[in-house]
């Protein structure tokens, strides 16, 4: 018995050895400047090392960031039994399966990024990544996808795609879970986000927790306050915080989520304060008073992005899935039009008055979150660095591992 756990713990550390080797020759790992224990400055490169393990996730515009050791040793811990490469045996073609039914999708219609960004979220966020938001009702149990802050959700479809794929090469052998995170990181890229590496080996809950996810997630209407309050449980701290939010670069926000601050902000029957002029005008431009709704759903959750390389030809229910995710009107997060970095233009409108979001616009009202909104508006490398390693730590909370769970057949319904 000793022996059989000693030979645990060395398959446990030689694993994770050979994830940080991977880690080293796929981003070039340099030395960076620290300031007070923490990283400021990363490097990095315009295209792909053609030796690395990963080259072919990338196209050639693909950016790299490196870590330094504390960012290594930072990069949110996952059970102990997930595994780099989890399906190298089983099902070695996965995570190109994931990737090119993403990358096909993303061509016919970009708003799958921010689509998966938000589900990956929602479905982290409330007892773990566990493909729980995915379900179905049935009698006898509510499902998360019927909640208030749920009901807007979108991208589904695409994880139902991308299941029945896996599904014909791969019987049974591949999680909603994992399939779900993976085709979160994949929409990152497209989107112009940094690539990041997932450990693998999740599996599915048996159960929908839909009264967490009524009351749990973040607001969109919250005080900063609150805000941290809500990541902290969770784990992630202020630093953490403000790159998650930085999500909100992409996607549409509707006008039920940020109505209130442009006419009665806090019952005054004036718009918040804290907007900029100009820029009220213009959300009013959109959203003017025919438009206003009394919905108070939860505000939309984080996105990310970044683009690979396929040879699969698309389904012939591609045009049909398209038209499933169409965005209702609202206010574009890249508003200064497409092209724009990556969470840039995120930082720098909160830094102007221009954050759509009242959360969003809140982080300038702490003191810490302040100077981590102006760090990552004047260093772009640091917040795509930051924002990798979020992503990775929310991507491993709180994950089923065999015995637990079950690999779910139909992403929608308990095997």
């Amino acid at each position: 018995m000793l022996i059989s756990v000693i030979e645990m713990e060395m398959m446990r550390k030689l694993s994770f050895l050979i994830f940080i080797i991977c880690i080293i020759i796929s981003f070039k790992n340099r030395n960076a400047e620290t300031k007070k224990g923490s990283v400021i400055t990363t490097k990095w490169f315009s295209s792909p090392d053609s030796t690395s393990p990963f080259s072919d996730t990338f196209s050639s515009h693909a950016l790299f960031f490196s870590f330094d050791q504390e960012g290594i040793q930072n990069m949110g811990k996952p059970n102990q039994s997930l595994e780099y490469n989890f399906y190298r045996n089983s099902c070695p073609q996965a995570e190109q399966i994931v990737r090119s039914v993403v990358q096909q999708l993303y061509k016919v219609r970009p708003s799958v990024a921010p689509a998966l960004l938000r589900l990956v979220f929602h479905d982290c966020f409330i007892e773990g990544c566990d493909a729980s938001v995915l379900l179905d009702a049935t009698e006898g149990m509510a499902s998360e996808k019927d909640t208030p802050p749920n009901v807007s959700l979108k991208g589904f479809d695409i994880i139902d795609l991308i299941k029945s794929e896996l599904e014909e090469a791969c019987p049974g052998v591949v999680s909603c879970a994992d399939t779900l995170v993976l085709a979160a990181r994949e929409a990152v890229v497209l989107a112009g986000g940094p690539f990041y590496p997932l450990y693998t080996g999740r599996r599915d809950s048996f159960t929908s927790f839909a009264d967490a996810a009524t009351y749990e997630l973040p607001s969109p209407h919250a005080d900063l306050s609150d805000t941290l309050a809500s990541f902290s449980s969770r784990g992630f701290d202020e630093r953490e915080t403000v790159s998650l939010l930085g999500a909100h670069s992409i996607g549409v926000i509707h006008c039920k989520f940020f109505q209130f601050r442009l006419y009665n902000f806090g019952g005054t029957n004036k718009p918040d304060p804290s907007l900029d002029t100009r820029f009220l005008e213009e959300m009013r431009s959109i959203c003017n008073h025919s438009h206003i709704s009394t919905s108070t759903s939860s505000a939309p959750a984080p996105t990310f992005t970044g683009s690979p390389s396929s040879s699969t030809a698309p389904s012939p229910c591609f045009d049909h899935l398209s038209s499933l995710l169409a965005e209702d009107p609202g206010m574009d997060m890249a508003y200064e039009g497409p092209g724009t970095d990556f969470g840039t233009l995120y930082y720098r409108s909160l830094l102007q008055g221009k954050g759509i979001l009242y959360a969003d616009q809140q982080l300038m009202a702490g003191e810490g979150t302040g100077i981590w909104v102006r760090a990552y508006a004047s260093d772009s490398s640091l917040f795509r660095r930051d924002f990798a390693l979020a992503m990775m730590k929310l991507s491993n909370l709180g994950v089923l591992r065999a015995p637990m769970g079950q690999i779910r057949l139909q992403c929608s319904k308990v095997a």
